[in-house]
């Protein structure tokens, strides 16, 4: 009776805690998202995704996509992937868009969308704003002109895309899309739990610290220590929003350094929501190397970069 009492007390406070730390994630994270949501739709209303794509237009062509895209692109950095994709079904049986197309415009996607609400998520995990916004406007036009270029060399994924996305009917209904809104909030609240939980699990079993000891070696070269790896590993795996916020919270706590909170943020601001998001490119005619693997190899090279600029400043600053 006493070992069932025992067990149950501390079942009763692993639940508390997870609550706790949850509801505050949950907070956090909420403060951020909601009031940039109805700023979002309001700037959508007034009809600046149609001025965003006038400026656009050249710029994918330096990419090698025709101008209309933009209006994809412009969608998706003003709303979210989601958006862009719906945008793009509508357009697309009318372009011939080929393979290699397709892969460069789900490039440029996954680098620069959801601006408003990721960016916010950004600076308050204590990243400024410009820098990272910056690092994912021009990495996103580098990553798709570099990739542009390789597939045009190469002769690759010149083939017509295989487009499995097709566009449906959507409810612009002020009320359908505030119901919309809340079961993506509460998806969001979901997945923060069930993260913070599996992190717990996966603390007590001791494989966080193994994965940590793993990084130990390598994680210096991007300007991070071990304990900005496991949520680094969240962000890139599930989404920004979810690394963010853990980064937000282990920040509070006064655990991590403020080089290595912007190193983690514009690693995760190249390369997050690997699983997600890639397949939904695939869905519309993308390419896995493309898509994913570029991907993680540019982001990275741009980290490491970054790392080194910072530390050379850092450094030089010191000895003047």
């Amino acid at each position: 009776m006493a070992d069932n009492k025992r067990l149950g007390e501390k079942l009763t406070s692993f639940a508390m805690e997870l609550w706790r730390e949850g509801m505050q994630t949950v907070w956090i994270l909420f403060r951020i998202t909601i009031p940039v949501i109805i700023i979002t739709k309001l700037f959508t209303e007034l009809g600046l995704i149609v001025f965003l794509t006038g400026i656009l237009e050249p710029v994918m062509g330096i990419m090698g996509l025709p101008g209309e895209l933009g209006l994809v692109w412009a969608t998706g950095m003003i709303t979210t992937i989601y958006g862009a994709l719906a945008v793009f079904a509508s357009l697309a049986p009318s372009l011939d868009l080929t393979a290699a197309q397709v892969t460069v415009l789900g490039g440029i996607l996954l680098i620069a969308h959801s601006l408003p609400v990721e960016l916010g998520i950004s600076k308050k995990a204590g990243a400024p704003i410009l820098p990272i916004l910056f690092l994912r406007l021009g990495g996103a036009v580098v990553y798709g002109t570099a990739l542009a270029f390789l597939c045009r060399y190469c002769k690759i994924w010149q083939e017509p895309a295989v487009i499995y996305f097709k566009e449906t009917a959507q409810d612009t209904n002020l009320l359908a899309w505030a119901g919309a809104q809340l079961v993506n909030l509460g998806m969001m609240v979901a997945v923060i739990f069930a993260i913070l939980l599996a992190m717990k699990i996966l603390q007590s079993a001791g494989i966080i610290g193994l994965l940590e000891k793993m990084l130990n070696p390598v994680l210096p070269w991007f300007g991070m220590s071990s304990r900005a790896a496991p949520m680094t590993v969240v962000g890139m795996l599930i989404g920004l929003s979810y690394g963010g916020a853990l980064i937000i919270r282990e920040t509070t706590l006064g655990k991590l350094g403020r080089n290595e909170i912007f190193n983690s943020m514009a690693l995760m601001a190249l390369c997050h929501a690997l699983i997600e998001d890639t397949l939904l490119m695939i869905a519309i005619g993308g390419m896995l190397a493309g898509l994913l693997f570029g991907r993680i190899i540019f982001a990275l090279a741009v980290t490491f970069l970054i790392a080194r600029l910072v530390s050379r400043f850092l450094q030089t600053g010191n000895k003047g």
